[in-house]
């Protein structure tokens, strides 16, 4: 995305093991010959309220999608104003920091910071800096607590620590590549992002055909003369009416069933106390819509409890090959368990009966009901779906040997589509690895971008947004913003 990149003329050691080397000509010292502590308190708690995530760093909570906090009252919480910079103190450690261009109020725990000079920082270029991998493993190095997500940035630990400050036409020139090579980054993900979508819309059109016995598959002889399944139209003379409005006509074998008739269990979970440590970070994994959301496959969870955990809040514990369906934040969302789980209250777990519904094929059955789900879910502060709905939504079941020949045939199918899409995923983690590496690399010096002409106006094009960086980011703030 860049030509090569020359390094600068003259170096010097920059007292800062892994920043190693810097320009020659540009000034390190402590962070408190630029910064100074500020601790204005809202009077009337009428200030705009502003979040501090590690991707986006300061922005307006008005602007993000966090439900999962509201305080009583804003009143004594910390003002900011255009240029400080903000750090979420109980998560520097994940660089959740970044310099405000709004007046608004933060959290009191938060640290606020304003510069000494507003001569020595672009706010642009000071935001990249300080959230680079680099200051990232500085902030945990000098914060305190027994573990990771217990540790706190202090102000005097933040203000002692090292802090390079290059010219001003420098941050500026940094500044206007940054911003254009940005841009170019956002536009690729953005549309590699929308090819995924594309693949998965393709995939779950040929399932939804499966399931719903618009297509059966036969056994034909392909030009090798081997025999290979695939997929036609199914005849009108082999269809009946379902008598279910989502379902419309039928192969004329296959049975409509409540989802409680195909089913061993179908159960929802349940949330332990969030102060008592003996209930967390225990073995068993444990479930909540953003896992389901991010994974069709369960193997783990980004929290886990223990068995004190489980009894606690009377949450189940269900088998490998159980499905999972979100019952709230979204609705239907759906997942395969491999591994034994429980899960939180926004999710369901149904366990298939495999005498009339194999594993797999319920995982491809209810995915392809997501718009079932959402149409029969309700309640007044937000859509959800009880288990007493879902038990007794009807399902269409083919004979299990058509279950089997049917995810065969998905399984061949879908293989290409499925690879395709791990192909553009990995493309956009690289790509965020190039760009975090470049990121790096420019604001420290390692790389000169004085003489790089950017193409006019690129840098203050309109922001494009990276959907899955703004999926991570409501997760965290959801997290970070209660306090946990």
């Amino acid at each position: 995305m860049t030509n090569t990149l020359r390094p600068y003329p003259e170096y010097k050691d920059s007292g800062v093991h892994w920043l190693g080397k810097i320009p020659k000509h540009w000034p390190e010292k402590r962070a408190k010959y630029y910064f100074r502590e500020i601790d204005e308190r809202s009077q009337t708690g009428d200030e705009e309220m502003l979040s501090v995530s590690h991707i986006t760093g300061v922005t307006p909570r008005s602007q993000k999608n966090v439900t999962m906090f509201k305080a009583e009252s804003n009143v004594g919480q910390k003002r900011c104003q255009p240029g400080d910079l903000v750090i979420n103190t109980m998560w520097a450690w994940m660089a959740a920091l970044g310099v405000s261009n709004h007046e608004g109020i933060v959290s009191p725990s938060y640290g606020v910071y304003r510069p000494k000079s507003r001569q020595d920082y672009d706010s642009y270029y000071l935001d990249h800096l300080l959230r680079i991998e680099g200051y990232r493993s500085e902030y945990i190095c000098r914060s305190t607590g027994i573990r990771s997500s217990r540790l706190r940035l202090y102000p005097d630990k933040f203000l002692s620590m090292p802090v390079i400050c290059p010219p001003q036409e420098e941050q500026l020139a940094i500044t206007r590549f940054l911003k254009a090579q940005n841009l170019l980054f956002r536009k690729f993900i953005r549309n590699k992002r929308r090819l995924i979508e594309l693949l998965k819309e393709q995939k779950q059109t040929i399932i939804n055909n499966m399931v719903t016995g618009k297509c059966e598959v036969r056994r034909v002889k392909g030009e090798n003369g081997k025999e290979q399944l695939e997929a036609f139209p199914t005849p009108p003379r082999k269809l009946r009416p379902s008598n279910s409005e989502w379902l419309g006509d039928i192969p004329e074998h296959w049975e409509v069933r409540k989802l409680k008739f195909a089913s061993k269990m179908i159960v929802g979970g349940a949330t332990p106390a969030s102060g008592q440590s003996e209930l967390w970070d225990g073995d068993v994994v444990w479930i909540t819509p953003q896992d389901v959301s991010k994974n069709e496959r369960l193997r783990s969870s980004a929290r886990q409890l223990t068995f004190a955990g489980i009894t606690s809040c009377s949450t189940v514990v269900v088998p490998p090959g159980s499905v999972i369906v979100t019952s709230r934040a979204p609705v239907g969302n759906v997942s395969f368990a491999e591994v034994e789980l429980c899960t939180n209250q926004g999710c369901k777990a149904v366990v298939p009966d495999e005498q009339y519904l194999l594993n797999e094929y319920c995982f491809v059955l209810l995915k392809a009901m997501q718009p079932v789900f959402q149409r029969v879910a309700n309640g007044t502060t937000f859509p959800e779906i009880s288990t007493w709905t879902l038990e007794n939504i009807k399902v269409l079941l083919p004979p299990i040997s058509e279950q089997e020949t049917i995810l065969s045939y998905l399984k061949v199918t879908t293989s290409t589509i499925d690879h395709a899409i791990t192909r553009a995923e990995r493309e956009i983690e690289l790509i965020r690895e190039y760009r975090a590496r470049l990121i790096s690399d420019v604001v420290t010096g390692q790389v000169d971008v004085r003489s790089v002409k950017c193409e006019e106006g690129s840098a203050n094009e309109e922001f494009v947004e990276d959907f899955d960086e703004v999926e991570d980011e409501t997760e965290f703030l959801a997290v970070a913003e209660n306090g946990e």
